[in-house]
């Protein structure tokens, strides 16, 4: 598989969920985002990355597209030390060839980086790792939205979870996250389903805890199911979220009647803590 970095530029309000939706459509293996203005993705040699960057430069004036080849064996390869190792409170993270430098954390969690994202190196993850330290509770069951890397997934069986269902929709992300939960020794907690969250959440529920590191949109979109699948007084932490639209996703939930019991920020970067109404 070869891939194309493709990097957007000039992203308004009014253009990020139509852009969001053109590069997941074209096979996007997920989409960050570096700033409030960019999009950042990568799409395999399948996708028609032309007529992806004219669709996308279609949907705003000021909106540019950088795209350029990108070599996912050199991802993986050690000799990127910009995959680097991550303390957040009891939890290290850290790619395999840095395991050692994990020898003194309480609960270590080595990730083989791909293009699944998810190593620990991106605020909204470390958000999520530092906010559930004190939400999950050992015996429950919990489910991990956008789950890519499973990093997450992962980290709620260090916490103690007895069953975790980390659900992620991108095909390509799915061989990693098991190969994660194998590496991890958590393969008989840790169930990797390929699916969209909407449909099997309420087949894995009710848990106590979700997990959910992905788009404001999406998690707006998706908050009345995880509402239905969350057992009473389970929590959900949400992340992916920039501090510019805290308050909007706040204000979203709130009418919803959910209520923020905490929160986190890092950087532009916004993670809380909601419980169901």
């Amino acid at each position: 598989m070869t891939w194309t970095e493709v990097r957007v530029r000039g992203v308004g309000d009014d253009t990020r969920d139509a852009i969001v939706a053109l590069l997941v459509g074209a096979g996007a293996s997920g989409v960050i985002e570096p700033t409030a203005t960019e999009l950042l993705t990568y799409v395999g040699d399948g996708a028609d990355v032309d007529a992806l960057e004219r669709a996308v430069r279609a949907a705003g004036r000021d909106v540019t597209v950088e795209r350029a080849p990108f070599d996912d064996t050199a991802w993986s390869a050690p000799a990127h030390a910009r995959v680097g190792v991550h303390r957040v409170g009891r939890i290290g993270v850290a790619p395999p060839w840095r395991a050692a430098e994990l020898d003194d954390v309480e609960l270590p969690i080595v990730i083989e980086p791909a293009m699944a994202f998810g190593t620990g190196e991106h605020e909204t993850t470390r958000g999520v790792l530092h906010l559930m330290q004190q939400v999950v509770r050992p015996g429950d069951v919990v489910a991990d939205i956008g789950a890519g890397s499973a990093v997450l997934s992962i980290a709620a069986a260090r916490l103690g979870a007895s069953r975790v269902a980390a659900i992620e929709v991108d095909p390509d992300a799915i061989g990693n996250a098991e190969e994660n939960v194998a590496r991890n020794g958590v393969d008989g907690r840790v169930t990797v389903i390929e699916g969209d969250a909407a449909l099997v959440l309420p087949l894995v529920a009710p848990v106590r805890v979700i997990l959910a590191n992905i788009l404001s949109s999406v998690i707006l979109e998706l908050a009345p199911v995880m509402r239905d699948a969350l057992a009473p007084g389970g929590r959900g932490i949400v992340s992916g979220i920039l501090v510019a639209e805290r308050a909007m996703v706040v204000a979203a939930l709130a009418r919803e009647g959910w209520t923020l019991e905490d929160e986190y920020r890092e950087g532009e970067w916004w993670s809380g803590v909601v419980a169901r109404p």
